[in-house]
């Protein structure tokens, strides 16, 4: 039992009550009224006490001594045998002549729940590329904005705002696959021109660090399928790789980066409003490049990656 050692007719309250029968010479009845509890209860823990002292006073387990219907440890090794064959657990119950609840719970036990159980998928490959610049990896988030402290923080499901909808803004991520500098934009849309426009301003932004882009990795969203987008890609000299349909994992470092981005930024605090949010989208991506440690990088910073000199870091650096 998970109770405080101190509290009423646990070990240290039985005692108590016992020793007001035993040594001060109450009755159950009395000893009972004194204790808030029952003459029965009582007598039951003076009984214990008087057959095994102060230890017949502790809580015990209310396993039964015994289970003349467990499931033998052989049946359960049969059942797992033959979900390890792909039996359904209607099947294991008619084979083994059993209940389905029997099977389901040793199932369970045994982690088998779920056929996809039998075969677990083999990790996917981490990879990283050996320099800045080599991959891009471009992704966009929807934000509803709003014009009050949300739900996430209140509680109060009630829609948007107490006027209406506000909508929706995009935040556009890009980070490099190396170093993890990230860059961000909020825009209010996600079409080819918000995408271009992003594009080009992370391509001036990682031009400012040093860092030459050599290809971007998108997905297969429409405005980066877009012919426009595709020509300012090869306007700005950078080669296009879109990941395979319905493998965003693919794409993985910006669905990551987008999760810290929401836990760390846009869901960190009660902003007012959306725009509240997004003047301290800046903020906070200075400190994600330039201050916050990255699992990933063996605790450094992500600019650590890019080897600046100390007149570089102070040009930068603000």
């Amino acid at each position: 039992m998970d109770t405080h050692k101190n509290a009423r007719l646990t070990p240290k309250g039985r005692e108590a009550m016992v020793r007001s029968v035993v040594d001060s010479g109450l009755n159950s009845a009395a000893a009972a009224r004194r204790f808030h509890t029952t003459s029965k209860t009582v007598a039951k823990w003076v009984n214990r006490f008087r057959a095994e002292g102060v230890d017949g006073l502790r809580d015990r387990s209310s396993k039964p001594l015994s289970s003349p219907s467990q499931i033998l440890l052989s049946t359960a090794d049969m059942v797992e045998s033959l979900r390890r064959q792909r039996c359904t657990q209607e099947q294991i119950a008619v084979q083994l002549d059993i209940s389905k609840a029997s099977v389901s719970r040793i199932l369970k036990q045994r982690g088998l729940s779920l056929l996809s159980a039998l075969e677990p998928q083999t990790p996917r490959p981490r990879y990283e590329r050996a320099s800045p610049g080599e991959i891009i990896h471009i992704d966009i988030k929807k934000l509803g904005r709003f014009n009050r402290i949300g739900h996430r923080i209140t509680r109060n499901v009630v829609g948007h705002s107490g006027t209406g909808r506000p909508g929706y803004e995009f935040v556009h991520v890009a980070i490099d696959d190396h170093s993890r500098i990230a860059i961000a934009r909020v825009f209010p849309d996600e079409k080819k021109e918000s995408a271009i426009a992003f594009l080009e301003a992370a391509f001036s932004y990682y031009r400012s660090l040093g860092i030459t882009i050599s290809r971007v990795m998108t997905d297969n969203g429409s405005c980066y399928r877009s012919k426009a987008f595709i020509r300012a890609c090869k306007r700005l000299g950078i080669k296009q790789i879109r990941t395979r349909p319905y493998t965003p994992q693919t794409n993985g470092k910006a669905e990551r980066f987008i999760q810290t981005a929401l836990r760390e930024w846009a869901y960190a605090r009660a902003y007012n409003n959306s725009d509240e949010r997004h003047g301290d989208l800046a903020r906070w991506l200075h400190r994600y490049n330039w201050h916050r440690p990255h699992a990933s990088l063996g605790k450094q910073t992500p600019v650590s990656r890019l080897g600046l000199t100390t007149n570089n870091v102070l040009q930068l650096h603000s």
